[in-house]
């Protein structure tokens, strides 16, 4: 337990190097690793802890330089790399960073490293200039991503390979989709410009926030005017766009934000799967927050068994699990978690579930298949292959959204069932 005081730097640089170390150990941001962070600090740690992730190919290499043997001290290493990316971030506070970080180092292994890190950070200030040119020599410390994620970006894209990765480290947007049911997008831009929160919409009808804010200053957040998702995942119910009285299937669903945007969107009859019970409640807090209903159900959808009655659909929306490599900026540890050999993992489980789902849908039925992925083998190859073996399904239009300053990655398949 950290005696430092919860609105201090140093305190935010603890409990944030403390985070990315259970990162280093396998486990993963959405295990709720912050949960025990004083409320007032997280989104201070939350902010070091995102900026050192996505830096960690600039600061492995840079960490690797200033010191003359390898740190086995995970706790230790994971302050160095927190502490690092603050001084790179924010250069006109260098003094404040070094004292505060040492001090949090004071609360590790009863403060015998406070040196340590006193002099790796002092001597980065000094040599800063000269690791910068280092930096620009090597691919994985100047673009922040591994190897092979680099080289698959290259494989994939080779005129767009560079600003992917640039996207990727980017902090993400912050976009809000209107509730259609209660307020179009233009009244709520009004209400956003009444309370001097600046924003502007996008052709699609997105809003697009000049910076990110907490929910709790939205106005009509709580009553259900308004939702945060981006741009690109806002397209979903756009291109799959059921008719009214429809029967919708959205397979994968949590945490309800494409669930949400087609019964805004449309008047159907919506079915929302999940794997995990946890999951499927925040897709009902959600749903009812804004004032819609869907049956939520807690099931595999390969499993159809489990949960499916016969009854076929009229849409399905397959926002499949995938790398996420499209949103890595939202999810900063998947750079570093995923492996080369994961992209054929999630490719096999996506080609499972579309031959498991397809049979759902009734001749004339419409599919829309998605992920939130840059790679071909999940996106373009993965229909290409599904257009091979089911002689039923006509693609009717394609779209790879690569990720910019305005919004996150997604590739979107809509798939017709022949009569």
């Amino acid at each position: 337990m950290s005696n430092l005081v919860p609105t201090s730097l140093a305190y935010a640089l603890f409990h944030a190097a403390a985070a990315s170390a259970a990162v280093f150990n396998g486990q993963s941001l959405a295990d709720n690793i912050l949960s025990k962070v004083d409320p007032l600090a997280r989104p201070a740690v939350q902010d070091l802890l995102y900026n050192s992730l996505r830096r960690y190919g600039w600061g492995d290499f840079i960490l690797a330089r200033l010191m003359e043997r390898p740190l086995d001290m995970l706790e230790i290493r994971a302050l160095l790399l927190v502490s690092l990316a603050r001084l790179e971030a924010r250069p006109e506070a260098s003094h404040t960073t070094v004292d505060q970080a040492v001090l949090a180092a004071g609360e590790l292994i009863e403060g015998r490293l406070r040196g340590l890190v006193n002099a790796v950070l002092r001597n980065y200030l000094r040599r800063r200039e000269e690791l910068a040119l280092a930096v620009a020599a090597n691919e994985v410390a100047l673009h922040q991503h591994p190897a092979w994620w680099l080289d698959a970006l290259r494989t994939a894209w080779p005129e767009d390979w560079k600003e992917i990765a640039a996207a990727g480290n980017m902090p993400p947007p912050m976009a809000l989709r209107a509730n259609l049911r209660r307020i179009s997008p233009d009244e709520y831009l009004s209400r956003l410009t009444v309370a001097e929160i600046g924003a502007r919409l996008d052709p699609h009808g997105a809003i697009l926030l000049d910076k990110p804010i907490p929910v709790e200053r939205l106005p009509g957040f709580a009553e259900g005017l308004v939702s945060v998702q981006d741009p690109g995942a806002q397209r979903a119910a756009l291109l799959l766009d059921p008719a009214p009285g429809s029967r919708v299937l959205d397979a994968c669903a949590a945490p309800g934000g494409k669930a949400a945007h087609l019964l805004e969107h449309s008047d159907i009859d919506l079915v929302a799967l999940d794997l995990k019970p946890a999951r499927c409640r925040r897709i009902e807090e959600n749903l009812s927050r804004l004032g819609l209903t869907a049956t939520v159900k807690v099931a595999d959808c390969i499993k159809k068994d489990t949960w499916w009655d016969g009854q076929l659909f009229d849409a399905i929306l397959a926002d499949v699990p995938c790398t996420a490599s499209g949103v890595v900026r939202r999810n900063p540890d998947a750079k570093w978690l995923r492996r080369f050999d994961d992209i054929a993992s999630f490719a096999a489980t996506q080609s499972r579930m579309l031959d498991a789902l397809w049979l759902c849908l009734r001749p004339g039925g419409k599919f829309l298949y998605a992920t939130c992925s840059v790679f071909a083998a999940e996106n373009t190859e993965q229909i290409t292959r599904f257009l091979a073996r089911q002689h039923t399904a006509r693609r009717c239009s394609e779209e790879q959204i690569l990720p910019t300053a305005d919004h996150d990655g997604f590739y979107y398949c809509l798939l017709e069932k022949r009569v």
